[in-house]
């Protein structure tokens, strides 16, 4: 093989790895409900696990405002809002297993909807790494919980 063909392959192998581990951070579900309907069902399921919501983030409209403001007026979502939320015990378990773990808290989970998609929904959040559910306990339990609340908010 050349010598410019090795640095060519070596970055194009980079890329497919990188673009994977972007993918792989982040559990993406989907709902043929409509915004206002998936989002009663993530609130439901977010309370019905007796886990207080912090704050609904309207993301959407935030950069909708900042995107104007910066002259980059092409629409992103017609609808985007994350909700922040938090169960002590978790937090407890996590903070109380490695400290660093705190940086967890609060848990997104986020619904948006594309332009020219109205009736279908997106939700997601960031995905637990694998090595890290094996190697702690307390994530493990925050993982099925994520996992748990993005199913029955999608089937709701």
């Amino acid at each position: 093989m050349s010598q410019l063909k090795r640095p060519v392959l070596g970055f194009l192998l980079l890329v497919g790895l990188c673009t994977q581990a972007v993918a792989d951070h982040y559990a993406v579900y989907v709902s043929e409900s409509g915004f206002a309907d998936a989002m009663e069902g993530l609130k439901m399921a977010i309370q019905e696990r007796g886990m207080y919501i912090n704050n609904v983030m309207n993301m959407g409209e935030m950069l909708e405002r900042t995107g104007k403001d910066l002259g980059m007026e092409t629409p992103l979502y017609d609808q985007a809002e994350s909700i922040e939320f938090c169960s002590a015990v978790l937090s407890r378990e996590m903070s109380s297993e490695n400290p660093v773990q705190v940086v967890n808290c609060p848990f997104i989970i986020a619904l948006y909807t594309l332009p020219g998609e109205p009736d279908r929904t997106y939700l997601v959040h960031r995905q637990i790494a694998a090595e890290e559910i094996a190697s702690s306990p307390a994530m493990a339990k925050v993982a099925a919980m994520l996992s748990g609340v993005a199913e029955a908010a999608i089937a709701w």
